[in-house]
């Protein structure tokens, strides 16, 4: 029987093995393309593609289990539920893989691109620039059909001329630019604040106006220093919590 074929992952020795993996996979799962096989490979096949231990790759599922993403039946092997949804938590670690996986799973929907100035309250990141590309795009559910939040992209020229536009309605920008274009990222500084839904945005989202949403900020540097990317995800209240996991050194 055919298998589902993850995405590769290139580890972080500083964050938990088994927390990369699953936020690897869980990308791959939500961002999978219609029709894809169900099935995945055995966790021994699991660990050798991500080169990890039997037992890292055993709690990555565990992970993934409890989440409702996958189901694991003795001797039939595991499988990606079919009516899985992608979690509700805006959850940060500080990994790449897991912007990724955050940003996956749901419809997305290009509103439009073009070049212009850099806004004022986004120049401290594009200080050698003085225009630079915006896209637009709404996410939804893939079963309801409901927003559940739509994203402003600023990404330098150079980049924007090698983007695939048709990638951007499969992937998020973070794998859009590592993986399509070949940045190589360092990191991503979040934020997310509380605010109320102005018209554009109870409209785009579909909410009553002022009612709460969450306004998350990622800024993305690659590995000179160099932003390349500021996205500007705008969530459903309703939808969406925020929560953050602290690791133990």
């Amino acid at each position: 029987m055919t298998t589902f074929a993850p995405d590769s992952l290139a580890l972080n020795r500083k964050l938990p093995l088994w927390y990369q993996v699953s936020q690897s996979l869980r990308a791959s799962i939500l961002g999978r393309s219609p029709g894809a096989p169900l099935r995945l490979p055995t966790e021994e096949r699991l660990a050798e593609h991500y080169g990890v231990s039997v037992l890292t790759m055993r709690q990555a599922l565990k992970e993934l289990e409890n989440e409702g993403l996958i189901s694991r039946h003795r001797r039939r092997g595991t499988f990606i539920e079919p009516s899985a949804r992608s979690g509700s938590p805006v959850r940060l670690l500080g990994s790449v893989d897991a912007i990724v996986a955050q940003q996956s799973g749901e419809e997305t929907v290009l509103l439009g691109h073009g070049t212009g100035p850099v806004p004022g309250e986004l120049a401290e990141y594009f200080p050698d620039l003085t225009e630079a590309v915006a896209y637009r795009r709404l996410r939804r559910d893939r079963e309801t059909g409901e927003p559940t939040n739509w994203a402003e992209n600023l990404v330098r020229p150079e980049l924007a001329g090698r983007i695939d536009l048709e990638d951007l309605e499969r992937w998020p920008m973070t794998k859009v630019l590592r993986d399509a274009v070949g940045v190589r990222i360092s990191r991503i500084t979040d934020t997310v604040q509380a605010r109320l839904a102005d018209p554009e945005t109870a409209e785009m989202l579909q909410v009553p106006l002022l009612s709460p949403i969450l306004h998350y900020t990622g800024v993305t540097y690659d590995e000179s220093g160099r932003v390349v990317d500021v996205a500007r995800i705008h969530y459903r209240g309703d939808r969406f919590s925020f929560s953050v996991t602290v690791e133990a050194d």
